[in-house]
């Protein structure tokens, strides 16, 4: 081959990298909101996530993808093992992943992988054999007890060198099979990492470093960020002194605050490492994931110390900037607090673990219509009992019953229009509880109220108590709202100048097909809220008529309001 070939062909392979990174799903700022965009079009997951094992045989699979088909998801987040994709050393196993690739594919769906690597839940046991067995090569992390526990450590370069290869193999066989298909849309890299057991690693190796001044690049993310420091991280800086160089404890304090801050900046370097390699054989977005704080912890050690915490995230955004999200596990009620922690500074959200009920389905309504979410995935979606109220009996539910795809299937119609509105500040959504109804939002030109829906001759409450009640609004037009609600009553008020009243001029149930919307029934008399007090309300400026949502939703509304006085 002469120079001049060669030459050609190094330019031919160059632009063929150029246009499998262009074409690759990447993320995508729109206005305020980031969004994952898959084959040129913004995507929305509506995910679920198999238990831990379920996609470790291809024959147990087999009758689950056309269930997570039927229940309306359009995305499946499945584990791949270290310990099977590499069960002896530099030799890798491709029949698991290929056969994952091809059940999704033939349904129609989409896979997110978790890399099951150096850690699942903070403990090493997804590591292979190999790995396990020899801890003079790949040493473990030393608790105060002087005992070493089952987690890697990642003051080792053998064990990130060994997760690095392994990893690194695998996304360049991704890229390989898969960077014309997009059947893979994005990675979780290890999870819910940390130190369980103490609040650090306290090897030699560990030590040695705790005792080094924190990394310069560290030092100068703090100096840069200070105005926007998570508050936990900046009061703890402050009170030591506020110190620009220094080991951990001199610039931190003495405390085992300090302890995960450091455990934090390990893991992050460790991760962002791994993270790095693979986006150089395919560069997909990556994510991690998060085992918040329970009620019961009284500190890192009891929850994983490391984690990427909201208290410690600048420490990862600092540590990893090659990770595109931190994303939380949320299973606690709070739902909505956890989200708003962790969408912050930047950090996109996408909430890969969380409830399938129909608890799951107000939070995935919350967390993409208020907090412009990429997607929402509950845990363990191969098993139809996570997705039943307690008590209830899976062999006699349908699928298109499950309240989980009752509210995908909403999702999935709203979708481009969602996508549309999202980080433009014309979309909200609310959850009512019993210490939080009624809410009010303003969206567009008017404010809404939202409510349990009542019973219109009793007034009681007419929402049944494990039916959650919820609200999606899109302000479509100056006077026209799309809304998707279960459980709740609105009612309009007008916040910009004009007549005081607001009116429903129509009101429409209806459906999504292909994007288009499809009007039913034409919603009037007993279907929508009358006030049948109608000189107290004029005296309050308030309208004699609102929106009523039955609490079997969710279903979809279109509404074309007037105003009057």
């Amino acid at each position: 081959m002469n120079l001049k070939s060669a030459s050609l062909l190094c330019l031919a392979w160059l632009s063929a990298g150029t246009a499998i990174a262009a074409q690759t799903p990447h993320l995508q700022k729109h206005g305020t909101a980031t969004q994952l965009v898959v084959d040129g079009k913004p995507f929305l997951v509506l995910g679920g996530e198999l238990s831990n094992t379920a996609s470790s045989s291809l024959e147990y699979m087999k009758p689950v993808w056309p269930r997570l088909a039927g229940m309306h998801l359009n995305t499946v987040l499945t584990g791949i093992s270290w310990a099977q994709f590499e069960p002896e050393e530099g030799k890798y196993d491709y029949e698991l992943v290929d056969g994952l690739l091809a059940g999704a594919r033939q349904e129609h769906l989409k896979i997110i992988f978790i890399w099951f690597g150096s850690w699942k839940n903070g403990i090493s046991s997804f590591a292979p054999a190999w790995v396990k067995a020899d801890q003079n090569r790949f040493p473990r992390v030393q608790i105060k007890s002087g005992k070493s526990i089952e987690v890697l450590s990642t003051l080792s370069e053998e064990n990130l060198h060994a997760d690095e290869k392994a990893y690194t193999a695998f996304m360049r066989h991704l890229r390989e099979v898969d960077s014309e298909a997009h059947t893979v849309l994005m990675i979780q890299i290890e999870n819910e990492v940390g130190v369980l057991g103490d609040s650090r690693d306290r090897s030699a190796a560990a030590d040695a470093a705790f005792a080094k001044p924190v990394p310069a690049e560290l030092m100068q993310y703090l100096r840069a960020h200070k105005t926007t420091l998570r508050p936990e991280l900046l009061k703890l800086w402050v009170a030591a002194g506020e110190r620009p160089s220094g080991t951990w404890t001199q610039v931190f304090g003495d405390s085992v605050a300090t302890d995960e801050l450091f455990m934090a900046w390990n893991y992050a370097r460790y991760m962002n490492a791994i993270t790095r390699a693979g986006k150089a054989e395919y560069p997909v977005p990556v994510f991690t994931n998060t085992w918040i704080v329970q009620p019961g912890d009284k500190g890192p050690g009891d929850y994983p110390s490391g984690c990427p915490e909201p208290h410690v995230l600048d420490i990862w955004r600092a540590g990893a900037p090659d990770i595109d999200i931190n994303a939380p596990d949320i299973y606690l009620p709070d739902f909505e607090e956890w989200v708003a922690k962790f969408h912050q500074n930047g950090n996109p959200l996408f909430v890969p673990e969380s409830l399938g009920t129909a608890t799951g389905v107000a939070n995935a309504f919350y967390a993409i219509g208020q907090e412009d979410s990429i997607g929402y995935s509950p845990f363990g979606i191969d098993n139809l009992g996570r997705l039943l109220p307690e008590g209830s009996d899976a062999a006699k539910m349908n699928l298109d019953s499950l309240p989980l795809a009752k509210g995908y299937d909403v999702l999935n119609q709203l979708a481009p229009l969602l996508l549309e509105h999202q980080g433009t500040g014309t979309m909200a959504a609310v959850v009512l509880g019993a210490q939080q109804h009624p809410q009010s939002v303003s969206v567009g030109n008017y404010t809404l109220t939202v409510d349990f829906a009542h019973n219109r001759r009793t007034g009681a409450i007419s929402s049944a108590p494990d039916s959650p009640s919820f609200a999606l609004i899109i302000a479509t037009g100056p006077d026209e709202y799309m809304i998707a609600a279960s459980g709740v009553e609105i009612v309009f008020s007008p916040n910009t100048p004009g007549p005081p009243i607001a009116g429903l001029a129509q009101v429409q149930s209806g459906n999504f097909v292909e994007g288009k919307w499809v009007p039913g029934r034409w919603l009037n008399g007993d279907d929508i809220l009358l006030n049948y007090k109608l000189a107290q309300a004029a005296d309050n400026n308030q309208s004699g008529s609102g929106l009523r949502f039955a609490p079997d939703g969710p279903t979809i509304q279109r509404v074309k309001l007037y105003r009057y006085q």
